[in-house]
């Protein structure tokens, strides 16, 4: 359950429309649900904001397709990640409405939001066209929280002029995640030139001392750029929610000095 149909809720309940025993029993579930194979998290929309994203991996057809049904009886958007073409058709044969996302490997049920003016502009950059798997992870995730996602891809510094003729449009955004194989230096060149939080993501994209991508993980934790984050490797999703969170406290930080109460 999200934060907008708890709200409802309350107010059918305060107007009269549903009884208290009525919302009771909507509210059983909450603030998990036992499945057997697994503990749903029916309550994190509400703490957090976004709700629980299925992770596909060592996860079986059924099981996918059973946490997406439920999480779909409460949301109107539900999300699977690293789901290869074989999980997806299996998912799709089995769930109606599913539709897979090959670049970023995800998994959608129910309809995206528009994204939301009032929240600031969060930009996606990537090194090169290779890590863009990992970039369109964190553009849906961006996407489902309603945050206005801008992209500037193939950027790296082997020809650093094509970032510094984005820079204009990118110092507009209030947060970026760039996301870097090979070398990983991408996240320290755009850290020294933005004044925003930057998110560093190193991928796996590289030759044999890329070491999966253990090179540019260390070359990123290594920055000389200030106050750097870095989260693991290929973790789009992670660096999505990150950046949804500091979106999320500067809206609440802006409702506060105009007096409003943030939700």
């Amino acid at each position: 359950m999200d934060k907008r149909r708890l709200e409802e809720l309350l107010q059918s309940v305060a107007s009269g429309s549903l009884s208290p025993q009525d919302a009771c029993e909507r509210l059983k579930d909450l603030p998990y649900q036992d499945l057997g194979y697994a503990n749903l998290d029916s309550h994190r929309g509400i703490r957090q904001g976004l709700p629980e994203v299925v992770f596909c991996p060592g996860k079986t057809t059924t099981q996918i397709v059973e946490i997406m049904r439920r999480q779909f009886a409460e949301h109107d958007l539900v999300l699977a990640t690293r789901a290869n073409e074989e999980i997806a058709r299996a998912v799709q044969q089995e769930l109606a409405g599913v539709v897979y996302h090959e670049q970023s490997r995800c998994l959608s049920l129910g309809d995206f939001p528009e994204p939301d003016a009032a929240l600031p502009v969060v930009n996606i950059i990537t090194a090169g066209t290779a890590d863009l798997p990992v970039a369109e992870e964190a553009a849906i995730i961006l996407s489902a929280a309603k945050v206005p996602v801008l992209k500037t891809y193939d950027v790296g510094v082997a020809g650093i002029h094509r970032l510094l003729d984005r820079l204009p449009e990118l110092r507009k955004g209030s947060a970026s995640i760039v996301v870097a194989g090979m070398d990983g230096v991408l996240p320290s060149v755009v850290a020294g030139l933005l004044s925003g939080p930057v998110i560093a993501v190193p991928t796996s994209v590289g030759y044999g001392a890329n070491f999966q991508g253990i090179a540019p993980l260390l070359t990123m934790l290594n920055s000389c750029a200030a106050g750097l984050t870095v989260v693991n490797i290929d973790n789009g999703f992670g660096a999505g929610v990150a950046a949804f969170r500091v979106v999320s406290v500067n809206r609440s930080v802006n409702s506060i000095s105009n007096g409003a109460v943030p939700m």
